[in-house]
């Protein structure tokens, strides 16, 4: 599952960050930069809210932190809601 599918006020924990390389050689910056951010795998995540228009952006939680990511980046995160509460 992604982030992006996640519910409000649903938690979930980060299982992965794909990386989509549009060149070889070349490194998925979006993906590197949600990593040092901290959407590592194992960190537990929450959707606070959404936005109006489509779901874009998304308000995300980590710890104490808040992230406001568009659906694009958020799609790239996969998660596990399983066994996690809310």
């Amino acid at each position: 599952m992604r982030l992006s599918e996640l519910k409000v006020k649903q938690a979930a924990v980060i299982t992965k960050v794909n990386r989509q390389s549009v060149d070889e050689g070349k490194a998925d910056l979006v993906a590197s930069r949600l990593e040092t951010l901290g959407f590592i795998p194992g960190t537990p995540v929450k959707v606070m809210a959404k936005g109006v228009f489509g779901g874009d952006p998304l308000l995300i939680q980590i710890g104490f932190t808040r992230f406001a990511l568009r659906k694009a980046e958020a799609q790239k995160i996969e998660i596990s809601a399983n066994g996690v509460g809310a």
